[in-house]
């Protein structure tokens, strides 16, 4: 009996450790907000995002923002570049970023060289910026100055084509553009001709993009691609459509893409409206998410086969407001946080890392249409 009372005294103290021990992983972040400024938004709004408990505290905002509907992060933190969708006059803006007091200055805007910019994206040495330009139906480049600031476009890349469905694919409706893993490649996405482009890039002062050998893929007529999002493995490319409400999921192997799998993410007998939107992994890679909208509002959980790539839908549940435009999911694998524009609301959710299941928590945001989430190291 003395033995087994000095052995739990020993074992006393770390056990009381193990249970104190923190998370892996840092417990803070920056979430960065895109909105549409038409309501009550005025720019781009920052909120610290506590990791552990999954609560958001106000930071700080950026106002005089025209539509910044889309967002991305530099690799250094040091920069945020927006898309400003203003219709014919598309542009693009840069701010400074300090990630401490996450507050953003202005730098500068150019044009993105297309109407209805809705998606822009950095190479991680900084020295372009790809936009997609919807309406026009072209993808740009814009170098990027040592400062930080952007230069005048010097390319833009459109396709002539059109889609099946008259209302919605009359003409090239470029939604993505994405750089490959090894930065090799540019994938973009147009909805209105049903096509998975890829090109080749090279940073260079004169037409950095070139067409890869093939060219582009097609997509299933009338499903309308929209994003995309690449494994951890980089072995598979996974797109979502916005008018088929389905994720296709391609074998990727240096600039060549192979479809293995099509799955839709409708609830079973849906016959309503509905529209594709983002689509998210976890870190780990284990699980994927996708979100739709109009008479959905819901977001779809898949669990990855770790050998095939392929999918299997594990989960789905609702937005709790109306058109669920982006979400994110933060560095920890820990919570997805939801964006629902129409609803002028942001929901959390917490993730089980087991079954890749969604679970509400409480607390939110009220922020006039809120279309784009990005999370970012605080410091």
């Amino acid at each position: 009996m003395k033995k087994f009372l000095i052995l739990i005294m020993l074992l006393f103290p770390a056990l009381i450790y193990a249970q104190k021990k923190k998370p892996a992983g840092p417990s803070t972040f920056d979430l960065l907000i895109g909105t549409y400024t038409k309501g009550k938004s005025k720019g781009i709004y920052v909120y610290r995002f506590y990791a552990e408990t999954g609560r958001l505290a106000y930071l700080n905002e950026i106002d005089g923002v025209s539509n910044p509907s889309y967002l991305t992060v530099a690799s250094n933190n040091k920069f945020v570049y927006a898309v400003n969708e203003n219709g014919k006059l598309g542009e693009v803006s840069a701010f400074k970023f300090d990630a401490k007091q996450g507050k953003l200055e202005f730098i500068n805007k150019q044009s993105s060289l297309g109407a209805d910019p809705c998606y822009i994206s950095v190479d991680k040495d900084q020295k372009n910026a790809f936009i997609a330009n919807y309406s026009s139906g072209s993808i740009a480049v814009l170098p990027i100055n040592k400062d930080g600031s952007l230069a005048n476009g010097i390319q833009s890349m459109h396709d002539d084509g059109h889609g099946i469905n008259k209302e919605r694919q009359e003409a090239a409706h470029v939604h993505t553009a994405v750089l490959s893993p090894d930065e090799k490649y540019v994938l973009y996405t147009d909805l209105g001709t049903d096509k998975l482009h890829v090109t080749r890039y090279k940073a260079s002062k004169e037409n950095p993009l070139t067409d890869a050998k093939p060219p582009f893929v097609n997509i299933t007529p009338g499903d309308g691609p929209r994003h995309l999002v690449f494994s951890n493995d980089k072995k598979h490319v996974y797109l979502i459509t916005e008018m088929g409400s389905n994720v296709h999921v391609f074998d990727y192997d240096n600039g060549k893409l192979k479809e293995k799998q099509k799955i839709s993410f409708l609830p079973a007998g849906f016959k309503g409206q509905t529209a594709g939107a983002a689509i998210h992994f976890t870190p780990d890679g284990k699980f994927l998410y996708a979100s739709n909208r109009l008479e959905t509002n819901n977001i779809t959980g898949f669990a990855v086969n770790e050998e095939t790539g392929e999918l299997t839908q594990v989960d789905q549940i609702s937005s709790f407001g109306k058109n669920p435009r982006d979400f994110a999911i933060d560095p920890n694998g820990n919570f997805l946080i939801v964006a629902n524009q129409d609803s002028d609301s942001i929901f959390i959710y917490k993730i089980n890392k087991a079954t890749g299941k969604l679970f509400r928590i409480q607390g939110s945001l009220d922020i006039g249409n809120p279309v784009c989430l990005k999370f970012t190291a605080a410091e």
